[in-house]
């Protein structure tokens, strides 16, 4: 009998470990975890903070409220042991919290966080990233170090305020290196319209693979020569940060302890529940299901689409669903949520979690029963069909855009040894003491000195198009900042012209690129910035699958950036001149020029 199934057949669920020793001050995953609300209240209120935007009558990338509200969070990055699974680690902890506090505002609210940079002895930089925000009135907010910011210096801090310009379930996390892998994420709620009612809102689950080691010794191993070529596997799979350890596995640490816990969720009879589902993983595209119930898509990232049903839905790195679930079981049911991850849509020890859904009057210390009777590819690594996903506000991408960029991706072992991923020939490296925003913003946009900028100036198209050919044989969560981008077409092989559902595609923020397969992104060229397009696999990142996307070069030279964000690149310039500052992937750092910001 395997582990998993062992488990499934165990006669309780009490944990051996306490909430503090496997995930500090989270209540995630337990059953002290409030229901969220419809919205944030506020003073005075009539009707609804959005007014009486819905999802079919405004389009948010044109529109948005002002609520005049600011919703303020303080979040200290400090490190830490603990143990989510049953095995202690070096982790990097939000308000002592794993997985991070939630961030809740109204759709309209402007969201600011002060990031005390608190990591201690071992000092090192860091940032803070609003995954999928568009960032349109902050561009320099965006969170991304050598990009928009300096990193934040250690024992330093940094303000960030943007507005609330989108709507439903996201989640933000460090994009310095891949220190995310080891803890400095959390969820985002911004509450808005929803295509149809609910009940009640059980809030995030998050959805990570997880690793015993620390992230840098992860890339350091990725990072070494031949070695690097195949990446690490993940020991286990988590829910809100639970899961148990396999602790009679061969490889198991001898401080393994069985049966730290694992999350637990109520459900209400005849209830419509919704959930809002975060892949916050590093490598593994997640498959989730729920024993003997059916999922309605609502949303995919940011966008609602029109609600469609499904047993499992497929996520990669950084994507999001909302679904609504209803509780059509008995009062005394107990039924298991899995996330799955399976080659070779990921490479995981222990690929499947496990958490357990209790209805009204279920024994909460014993174990479900159910079993998964459902049958669905596990090797299917791609998102659901385009004429599936429809957003639930129609509008179409221009027929002719102005530009049109086609990127191919490769992988190869470089001169060096080294295994890296190229975009078009070009293999990332960034350079954290000249954020490239900062740059354009001083009429700076050549960059014949550093080629590995991998910078794409789109100059003043007022529409792109990015036709992405991935070469490598496994599949790829590309995601963009600074927008939600049309999908119009994805498949194998070669794109053949043809554009999916041209007059309403397909939106988001992330979409998987299949192995040997092609994706055509669109977007409307409104946000004067710097943006990122990448992979959202930590380790395809460290290893160099990254561009940059130069958008409206004259208008950024117009952008306001606040004298606290070159502040920060003075106090980053005071530790890097001094300190070595030891990266030795994607975030390598180069000798220091003297630019002015």
């Amino acid at each position: 009998m395997s582990f998993i199934d062992g488990l499934t057949h165990s006669l309780n669920l009490t944990n051996t470990l306490s909430q503090v020793v496997t995930n500090g001050l989270s209540v995630l995953g337990t059953l002290d975890a409030p229901y969220l609300p419809k919205y944030l209240s506020q003073i005075p209120l009539i009707g609804y903070p959005w007014g009486n935007r819905n999802v079919s009558n405004t389009n948010p990338f044109e529109e948005y409220p002002d609520t005049g509200v600011v919703r303020t969070y303080d979040f200290t990055v400090s490190r830490g042991k603990l143990a989510p699974d049953g095995v202690e680690k070096n982790v990097m902890l939000i308000n002592g919290a794993f997985p991070g506090p939630l961030i809740e505002a109204n759709w309209g609210d402007t969201i600011q966080v002060t990031v005390h940079n608190n990591l201690g002895e071992e000092e090192e930089g860091t940032s803070m990233h609003w995954h999928g925000l568009t960032q349109k009135e902050s561009q320099w907010f965006d969170g991304v170090p050598g990009v928009t910011q300096c990193p934040i210096a250690p024992n330093k801090k940094m303000t960030y305020s943007f507005k609330a310009d989108m709507y439903g379930t996201s989640w933000y996390h460090s994009h310095y290196s891949a220190q995310y892998a080891d803890g400095i994420f959390g969820p985002m709620v911004i509450y808005g319209p929803s295509a149809l009612p609910y009940d009640i809102d059980i809030g995030p689950v998050m959805l990570h693979d997880h690793y015993h080691s620390d992230y840098y010794s992860l890339v350091q191993g990725i990072m070494t020569p031949v070695t690097g070529v195949l990446p690490p596997p993940s020991n286990n799979n988590l829910i809100n940060g639970k899961m148990n350890a396999d602790c009679s596995a061969v490889l198991a640490p001898l401080t393994c302890r069985s049966n730290a816990g694992l999350s637990k969720f109520k459900f209400e009879k005849g209830k419509v529940h919704r959930l809002r589902l975060i892949n916050s993983g590093a490598e593994g595209i997640q498959k989730f299901s729920i024993d003997g119930h059916t999922m309605k898509v609502i949303a995919n990232d940011f966008v609602p689409v029109k609600p469609y049903d499904t047993n499992v839905v497929t996520l990669g790195i950084g994507q999001r669903t909302d679904v609504l679930v209803t509780a059509n079981g008995e009062r005394t049911d107990a039924v298991w949520m899995r996330s799955q991850i399976n080659l070779p849509c990921g490479v995981s020890l222990q690929g499947t979690s496990l958490a357990a859904i209790y209805y009204d009057d279920a024994d909460t210390n014993k174990a479900p029963t159910t079993s998964l009777p459902q049958v669905f590819n596990p090797i299917a690594c791609q998102n659901d069909d385009l004429l599936t996903t429809e957003p639930y506000y129609e509008f179409g991408a221009q027929p002719e855009p102005e530009t049109v960029e086609t990127i191919n991706i490769d992988f190869a072992v470089n001169a060096t040894g080294h295994a890296l991923f190229f975009m078009d020939g070009s293999s990332f490296r960034v350079n954290y003491d000249h954020p490239v925003l900062l740059l354009s913003n001083a009429g700076n946009n050549s960059y014949p000195h550093d080629p590995q900028w991998n910078v794409y100036n789109f100059g003043s198209n007022s529409s792109i198009r990015i036709v992405i050919n991935n070469r490598f044989p496994l599949s790829h969560p590309m995601h963009l900042h600074g927008h939600n981008f049309f999908v119009l077409a994805e498949g194998l092989g070669v794109w053949d012209g043809i554009v999916r559902r041209p007059n309403n595609p397909q939106r988001r923020d992330v979409q998987l690129v299949q192995g040997l397969g092609y994706i055509v992104l669109q977007i409307n060229a409104d946000n004067p910035g710097v943006w990122p397009l990448h992979c959202h696999i930590a380790w395809h990142v460290s290893s160099g699958l990254y561009v940059n996307v130069v958008e409206r070069p004259d208008d950024i030279r117009d952008l306001a950036i606040p004298e606290s964000v070159r502040q920060g690149c003075r106090d980053w310039w005071d530790f890097s001149g001094t300190e070595y500052v030891n990266q030795i992937d994607s975030g390598l750092r180069r000798p220091r020029r003297e630019i002015k910001l």
